[in-house]
């Protein structure tokens, strides 16, 4: 079958003035009119291309499983969805856990640990680490989606999604990320070792957090699309990119603590430019998912 030398043409300018999306916008709107969704291409899309802002929301609730693949059955399903968040909104009220000045991340936390069994005794006991992660993912969702019970919902199913899913997958980005940075740049590996701040960087903040409270949420969505419909090892090209952006900044400093110091508080500005060259760094060494219309 020949190209349409017309498509590819508009495709061309789409990109060159700033529309790269608009035929893939269109691609996925077709996807969305099918009665019942199909998850593998959506997952597909998403791995290969930025979801619409429009669009995220609804895309997301599917492949994190909060709503059914069937379009008529989403009403339905979301209000069962609004209920159980009252139900559970409710019960915290009672047993005076949250109040009307608890901070909102902080109520999507207690329900997260009420449905789960892991609600302390008090509000007063301190926070685990896996409790740390989630008030993170949740400021920064806040941040991406509209409304309390559409944001707890993404919350709770990502988080328990990188618990799930990805358990087995997150404790090996460190070594992944310390391969791919050797193979883009030795020299700036070899200096990280000179260092030894190997052991030091924020690993935490990339893998665990997902880059939450690292990156704006602007940035971070996109990098996100990538972790709900499949992949965490999005997640060691950030990183490397990251290194790679900041190239010149890094080897000018001699310590471990000063280069960790600084990864943690990356300047905001270059994080569109970082997301776009890691999401390309990812499709070169791991290639680029074939979308099937």
């Amino acid at each position: 079958m020949t190209e349409d030398p017309q498509r590819n043409f508009r495709s061309v300018y789409y990109e060159k003035v700033g529309f790269r999306g608009v035929e893939e916008k269109k691609s996925l709107e077709i996807l969305l009119k099918d009665d019942c969704l199909d998850i593998e291409k959506l997952c597909t899309f998403s791995q290969r291309f930025p979801l619409p802002s429009m669009y995220r929301a609804l895309v997301w609730k599917v492949l994190l499983g909060i709503l059914p693949p069937h379009h008529e059955s989403h009403t339905q399903v979301m209000t069962y969805r609004k209920e159980q968040y009252s139900d559970i909104l409710h019960a915290l009220q009672v047993v005076r856990f949250v109040s009307d000045a608890t901070p909102q991340v902080e109520v999507y936390l207690r329900m997260h640990q009420l449905e789960s069994g892991r609600l302390p005794r008090s509000p007063s006991f301190p926070l685990e680490p896996e409790d740390e992660v989630f008030l993170a993912v949740a400021k920064a969702t806040e941040e991406m989606v509209e409304g309390c019970i559409d944001c707890y919902w993404i919350v709770r199913c990502f988080v328990n999604q990188l618990e799930t899913k990805y358990r087995d997958s997150l404790p090996q980005l460190p070594k992944a990320f310390e391969q791919y940075l050797n193979l883009e740049d030795s020299r700036l590996l070899n200096h990280l070792k000179m260092c030894s701040v190997m052991s030091r960087l924020p690993y935490d903040l990339w893998f665990k957090r997902c880059f939450a409270g690292c990156l704006p949420e602007s940035s971070l969505q996109r990098v996100w699309d990538k972790v709900v419909s499949g992949s965490c090892k999005i997640l060691v090209f950030v990183a490397v990119e990251i290194l790679l952006t900041f190239k010149i900044k890094v080897m000018a400093l001699n310590s471990a603590e000063k280069i960790t110091k600084f990864l943690e508080n990356i300047p905001q500005d270059s994080s569109d430019a970082i997301v776009s060259k890691a999401i390309d760094l990812w499709h070169k060494h791991c290639g680029t998912p074939v979308h099937s219309a």
